[in-house]
């Protein structure tokens, strides 16, 4: 279903609650939703109703200071600390015990993946996933807030929201600023641990929200999905080093658009506007009414795409989980584009 350059996917609507609209989707079948309307107030009427359809995937600093200043944390919302940081830099789980906010649990990336795999970051089975979160005292029934501590004000935490979206679960939120602006305002913090009671978490992966490497490989010759990088530039071209990698070169998959990450976001660390977001988009002629695979290096910064896009009212966004790790790897070298050492990669 697509209203005003906004997509609902599906028949069955995601929790009401989305930004700043509340309330359930009213009405009765789509023909007469606006009887007698002028199409001008149809098309702000139905904008309108799309963000209410879709749950919020941010929440505000303040929002989070006065859940937490009320008592409100608990089996019903869980906030949970997913901050990441390259070997040899900051040490994420030190920083968690020194200070987090109050309440919170540390979500370790590293712990919750697929270890097995040869690739970064891939995602871990449903039980593994079901079984991790439930030990950090999130249900089905869970409002779970994410941040991380990123000088950005956001690297991991929409890779963590994706994860859950991915394995079913929509009513999840990131934190709008993250840890950075939650300090800079002064709101409060603690050393404590989070001990959450245990709790049952059904994990059930949607496919659709994810894409293998058999999948993107066919879309080359396909066309069914858009393909967008978030890396740098310089990665994304090849002419920067992929940072941290050993047997890894930069590159991009052909046919890809690159649309850095970092764009999506303010100097002060917070997420631009859907208006915003979607004029970037639009001058990368990226339609937001057809299908998107969003990629990286391993699948994390690619979820700033997803989640750029759901704010824009586009909530299907697709991940690539092997993302470029995985292709370099494994793509025929045709596929694989970069000016690395002044030929391909």
């Amino acid at each position: 279903m697509v209203w005003a350059g906004r997509v609902v996917v599906g028949s069955g609507f995601e929790r009401a609650n989305f930004s700043s609209g509340q309330g359930e989707l009213q009405g009765g079948g789509e023909g007469d939703l606006f009887p007698s309307s002028h199409p001008r107030q149809v098309t702000c009427r139905a904008e309108s109703m799309v963000h209410q359809v879709l749950y919020r995937a941010l929440v505000s600093t303040k929002w989070l200071a006065e859940s937490v200043r009320a008592g409100k944390l608990g089996p019903g919302l869980r906030v949970l600390d997913a901050s990441w940081y390259s070997p040899g830099t900051r040490e994420a789980r030190k920083e968690y015990l020194e200070r987090h906010v109050p309440g919170a649990s540390f979500f370790d990336i590293e712990e919750c993946r697929n270890a097995a795999s040869p690739y970064e970051m891939m995602l871990p089975s449903e039980a593994g996933f079901a079984d991790y979160v439930g030990r950090l005292g999130i249900s089905n029934d869970t409002h779970v807030v994410v941040y991380d501590g990123d000088d950005l004000g956001s690297f991991y935490a929409p890779r963590v929201w994706w994860m859950f979206r991915v394995f079913g679960h929509r009513t999840v939120s990131v934190l709008n600023g993250g840890f950075r602006n939650w300090l800079k305002e002064g709101h409060p913090v603690t050393s404590e641990p989070s001990r959450p009671e245990p709790a049952i978490f059904k994990a059930t992966l949607d496919r659709s929200l994810l894409k293998t490497y058999e999948q993107v490989l066919e879309n080359l010759k396909s066309k069914r999905f858009q393909l967008v990088d978030s890396r740098s530039q310089g990665r994304y071209l090849g002419t920067e080093p992929e940072p941290d990698a050993v047997g890894l070169e930069p590159g991009h998959i052909r046919g890809s658009v690159n649309m850095p990450f970092m764009d999506f976001l303010t100097e002060d660390g917070f997420e631009k506007s859907p208006e915003e977001l979607r004029a970037m988009f639009e001058a990368k002629k990226v339609n937001l009414e057809q299908p998107l695979i969003a990629t990286c290096r391993k699948g994390v910064t690619a979820c700033h795409i997803a989640l750029a896009a759901y704010l824009c009212g586009k909530p299907d966004v697709a991940i690539y989980d092997g993302s470029w790790s995985e292709w370099f790897r494994r793509a025929p070298p045709e596929t694989r584009v970069s000016q690395w050492k002044g030929g391909k990669a």
